[in-house]
């Protein structure tokens, strides 16, 4: 979708969200506190170091996980509970532009391409239709060039979560599916629960989350020391657990003010 077609609203909450979640906030924060040491350098020291910390800890495994083991208490897809399905749902994630690698189209980016293998995976254990929503023209190529498995259903108007649910939905309900098997990240699963349930009718979802950030999605051994020192990995954590808390938030807000 291209930039000027989008609504304002949305490109409002991109721009707000840039400057509020990590790094940009902290860095505000930090700008913040450099420029008031002049005139109140007791506020100013405490903005500044204060988004310091800040910075280090939300880089840091062991406080990182304290964000994001609370979103992913959602538990695995078990096989019986596969077996119930009627259908599979694969939310999107976004996608790379102008990709020279694949002649200067579009490609799904890193967190789409790990919903469409899981997803393929199970469409291919269970033989259950696919429904894809999102960013559905990369997304449907991948999945059929990639993993080998043809989409039954296409939903492309979706710009966020709520869009996923409120497009999907009645799809779903004019084909006489009453039961899925939903496929998204295991720290965004919570939040798309809640707006399928918003969506309603009367659609029972099985969540099939992926890729855990917390420690129970990484069994490898490492010294205890590392979950105290900055890592790109813990920081992308911080980033989507917060991101993720936000648009809970939003959800709780919404419910509360219509």
């Amino acid at each position: 979708m291209q930039m000027e077609s989008l609504p304002t609203s949305f490109l409002l909450k991109k721009f707000l969200s840039a400057l509020i979640l990590p790094p940009g906030g902290l860095l505000l924060c930090i700008l913040l506190g450099l420029l008031l040491l002049r005139w109140r350098p007791r506020l100013g020291r405490a903005l500044a170091w204060g988004g310091l910390l800040l910075a280090w800890l939300l880089s840091t495994p062991a406080f990182v996980n304290l964000l994001v083991v609370p979103l992913e208490d959602v538990p695995v897809l078990q096989e019986r509970d596969l077996a119930r399905a009627e259908a599979i749902v694969i939310l999107g994630a976004g996608a790379y532009r102008h990709m020279p690698e694949y002649g200067g189209g579009s490609a799904p980016n890193r967190l789409a391409l790990e919903r469409l293998r899981y997803g393929a995976r199970l469409a291919r254990a269970s033989r259950l239709p696919v429904l894809l929503s999102g960013e559905i023209g990369p997304m449907a190529d991948a999945l059929q060039k990639d993993f080998g498995v043809t989409p039954r259903w296409l939903e492309g108007g979706s710009l966020d979560t709520q869009d996923n649910a409120a497009h999907t939905v009645p799809i779903l309900a004019r084909a006489g599916i009453h039961r899925i098997v939903l496929v998204t990240h295991a720290a965004h699963m919570r939040r798309a629960l809640a707006e399928f349930a918003q969506a309603g009718n009367g659609i029972e979802v099985i969540p099939a989350p992926l890729g855990f950030l917390s420690r129970q999605g990484n069994d490898l051994p490492e010294p205890a020391f590392l979950e105290y020192l900055p890592s790109h990995s813990a920081a992308f954590a911080s980033w989507y657990a917060m991101h993720e808390w936000a648009g809970l938030l939003a959800l709780r807000l919404r419910q509360i003010v219509p």
